[in-house]
C-alpha cells in the first residue's frame, strides 16, 4: 500500500493530462460532478457508476445503545448514513496481484507542478461562475 491519498487537485490534474481541457476546466469538470452527486445522495437517490461501485443513502431506525463506560441504555436517534459498495470489477482490480504493473502508468499524481499552480481564491471563484452559470464546460 502506498498511502498516497487522491485530492480534488490529483483528479483535476488527471483530466487535464488525459483529456486535454484547461486545468481550469479540468477543476470545473470534477468539481461538477462531485457535485451532481453529492445532490443525488441529498436527494436520497442512489447513485450508480458501472465498474467502480454503487452509493446509496440508508435510514436508520431509531434503536437502544448502551453507554460502553457505564452500561446504562442510551435512545440512538433515527438517522442517514451514506453506504459505498465496490463493483466486482473493483474489488478484482483492488486485489490484482498485478496492479502495480498493469496501473503504473495510470497514478494521477504525477502531474508536474500542477497543485502549486492552483490557488484556493480562483478555484473557489471559477467554481463560483460555473454554479451561478456564468460560464459553462463546451
Amino acid at each position: 500500500m502506498t498511502g498516497k491519498t487522491v485530492t480534488r487537485i490529483d483528479l483535476a490534474a488527471a483530466v487535464y493530462r488525459e483529456i486535454g481541457l484547461s486545468r481550469n476546466e479540468s477543476a470545473k469538470l470534477v468539481e461538477s460532478v462531485l457535485s451532481i452527486i453529492e445532490t443525488s445522495l441529498v436527494n436520497g437517490e442512489t447513485v450508480k457508476l458501472s465498474s467502480f461501485g454503487t452509493f446509496t443513502v440508508r435510514e436508520k431506525n431509531e434503536r437502544v445503545g448502551r453507554n460502553p463506560k457505564t452500561g446504562e441504555e442510551v435512545p440512538i436517534t433515527p438517522r442517514k448514513v451514506l453506504t459505498f459498495r465496490a463493483s466486482h470489477a473493483l474489488k478484482d482490480l483492488v486485489n490484482s496481484s498485478n496492479i502495480e504493473s498493469n496501473h503504473s502508468s495510470t497514478d494521477i499524481t504525477k502531474t508536474k507542478d500542477f497543485s502549486s499552480e492552483f490557488y484556493a481564491e480562483d478555484i473557489k471563484s471559477n467554481l463560483n461562475n460555473l454554479s451561478e452559470g456564468k460560464e459553462s464546460l463546451e
